[in-house]
C-alpha cells in the first residue's frame, strides 16, 4: 500500500489519548499504533472482561506501552459521568490530548439504551457528545489537542430526522444507523464551528474506515440468532474487507498527521472503500449550520451536558 501508514505516525511521547471501543478492530489497532509511538493511551470499553484482555493484548504487542482500562458504557449516560469523574478524580495531570470517539454499534433490531434513547443514536451520537462535553476542559487545557469522532460513508444514506431523533415513529435499523453516523458529522461540524468561535487551537475532525473488518458487522445477526446472515457477514469480511489496521489509519491520520484541518473528513481514498486514508466526500446536510446549531440544542436536551465553556 503507497500513501500514510502507520509509520508515518509522528512521535507520540509524552500524549495521552482516551479511546472509545479499544477492545476490537479499529478501536484496539487505534489504541496499540498510539501507544507504540509512546502515547499513553485509556482503553475506554463497556465490557470488562474484553476491555481487561484487549490491555493484556496490547502490553503483548507494545511491551514498552503506558496504557489502562477503563469502564464505559456510551448507552448509560450515567458510566459516561462516571467514567469523566474518575478520570478526573485520578488525576492523570492537567490535560487530555487526544480523544477518539470510536465506539459504535450498527444496524442493531431495535432497542433502547438505559437513559430510553434508540440505542444506534444513543451509543454513536449521544453517548459521544456527552463524554466529548464532559472531558472538553482537559482538552481545553492541552495546547495541540484533537477530538476524532468516527462516522461512516453510510452516512449518506439518510439525513437526521430532527423530528424523531429516537425513530419513535418508524425504524429502519440502516436508516437509523446512516442517521447516527450523520449525526457525527453534525456534532462535528458543530464542535469545529463553537471551537473556532471560541479562539481554540483544538482540532475537531471526523474520519471513517471504509469496509473494515471488524465485529460490527456481525453483531446484530448474532443477537438475533440469524446463522446464515452471521456467515454471510464473515465471509464478506474475509473476502472483500480491508483488514482492522487499514481501516484505522484514517482514524489515526486524523489524530496525529500535520495539517489536519477543523472540521475535516478522512477515509480510505479508493471509492472510500479502502486503500491509504485522503479527503473523504461527505453529504452536504452534515455542513448544514443551522442543522448543526440544532442537533446540539437538542443533544444538550436530552444529556443534561451543556459545554459552558462553548456556549454561544
Amino acid at each position: 500500500m503507497t500513501g500514510w501508514n502507520a509509520s508515518d505516525i509522528p512521535d507520540q511521547s509524552g500524549r495521552t489519548a482516551v479511546v472509545t471501543g479499544a477492545n476490537s478492530g479499529i478501536g484496539y489497532v487505534t489504541a496499540r499504533e498510539l501507544a507504540r509511538r509512546g502515547a499513553r493511551v485509556v482503553l475506554a470499553c463497556r465490557s470488562v472482561e474484553r476491555g481487561t484482555r484487549a490491555l493484556e493484548e496490547l502490553r503483548s504487542d507494545v511491551p514498552s506501552a503506558e496504557a489502562e482500562f477503563r469502564r464505559l458504557d456510551l448507552g448509560d449516560l450515567s458510566s459516561v459521568r462516571e467514567f469523566a469523574a474518575s478520570y478526573d478524580r485520578d488525576g492523570h495531570g492537567e490535560g487530555l490530548d487526544l480523544l477518539i470517539n470510536n465506539a459504535g454499534v450498527m444496524a442493531l433490531p431495535y432497542r433502547q439504551t438505559a437513559d430510553g434513547f434508540e440505542t444506534q443514536f444513543g451509543v454513536n451520537h449521544l453517548g459521544h457528545f456527552a463524554l466529548t462535553g464532559l472531558l472538553l476542559p482537559r482538552l481545553l487545557r492541552t495546547p495541540g489537542a484533537r477530538i476524532v469522532t468516527v462516522s461512516s460513508a453510510v452516512h449518506v444514506l439518510a439525513n437526521i430526522d430532527m423530528g424523531d431523533l429516537n425513530s419513535a415513529r418508524s425504524y429502519g435499523r440502516w436508516t437509523a444507523y446512516a442517521r447516527s453516523k450523520s449525526a457525527n458529522l453534525l456534532f462535528v461540524h458543530e464542535l469545529a464551528r463553537r471551537l473556532a468561535a471560541r479562539g481554540s487551537g483544538i482540532v475537531a475532525a471526523a474520519a471513517h474506515p471504509g469496509y473494515a473488518e471488524t465485529n460490527l458487522q456481525a453483531a446484530a445477526p448474532k443477537m438475533e440468532g440469524r446463522k446464515i446472515v452471521e456467515r454471510v457477514m464473515w465471509l464478506g469480511n474475509r473476502v472483500v474487507a480491508q483488514p482492522a489496521a487499514t481501516g484505522a489509519l484514517p482514524t489515526l491520520y486524523a489524530a496525529t498527521a500535520r495539517g489536519v484541518r477543523p472540521d475535516s473528513f478522512t477515509g480510505p481514498r479508493v471509492l472510500g472503500w479502502q486503500g491509504a486514508p485522503g479527503k473523504s466526500w461527505r453529504a452536504k446536510w452534515t455542513l448544514n449550520d443551522t442543522a448543526g446549531e440544532r442537533l446540539w440544542s437538542a443533544s444538550v436536551g436530552l444529556t443534561g451536558v451543556e459545554y459552558g465553556a462553548l456556549r454561544r
